[in-house]
């Protein structure tokens, strides 16, 4: 009977805990894609190199019937080198979007969107999106400082080993 109710209790606390975070919009732009309006919201602005942020796309009177693609442009080749189809975003399901997606490298992009809805075929730029120089140190200092402690742990195990020397010792029964 106890266990059954410990089970009851960490099924209800679960719930909540494993539900996801919302989405925050902090910064939207506008663009016009033919004959539909979008709103693109950014999770976090400006934006930086290599963090990640969400990315939601809200045409005009929402996403049913109508598919669309996207392509990023920019000095980012890894993301920008294919179309991709709009799909919902995983924890905002009302839009469009890329959850958990970050740019890599600092300078100017444009997202290219074609929308195919009841209204026809459309095509429009949002340009001039600044993605601001990555935050923190450079990137060969800061591995370089998060390697320290291996490398101290590595100096300690040969010391530790040359002192002992394990193949020179006698067997003990």
């Amino acid at each position: 009977m106890l266990l059954l109710a410990a089970a009851t209790l960490g099924l209800i606390t679960a719930g909540p805990a494993a539900a996801y975070q919302p989405v925050n919009i902090v910064h939207t732009e506008r663009v016009q894609v033919g004959s539909y309006g979008v709103t693109v919201g950014f999770t976090t602005w400006p934006i930086r190199a290599m963090q990640s942020l969400d990315f939601t796309f809200l045409p005009d009177g929402g996403i049913a019937g109508k598919s669309g693609t996207l392509k990023i442009n920019g000095p980012d080749r890894r993301a920008t080198r294919r179309v991709q189809p709009l799909v919902r975003h995983p924890r905002k399901r009302d839009s469009w979007g890329l959850d958990v997606k970050s740019l890599n490298v600092s300078g100017d992009y444009g997202f290219t969107f074609v929308i195919d809805g009841p209204q026809g075929r459309g095509e429009g730029t949002l340009q001039g999106v600044r993605v601001l120089e990555q935050p923190g140190p450079p990137l060969p200092l800061s591995w370089t400082l998060g390697l320290l402690p291996l490398a101290g742990l590595l100096v300690f195990l040969v010391v530790v080993w040359r002192r002992l020397r394990p193949g020179k010792l006698p067997l003990t029964i």
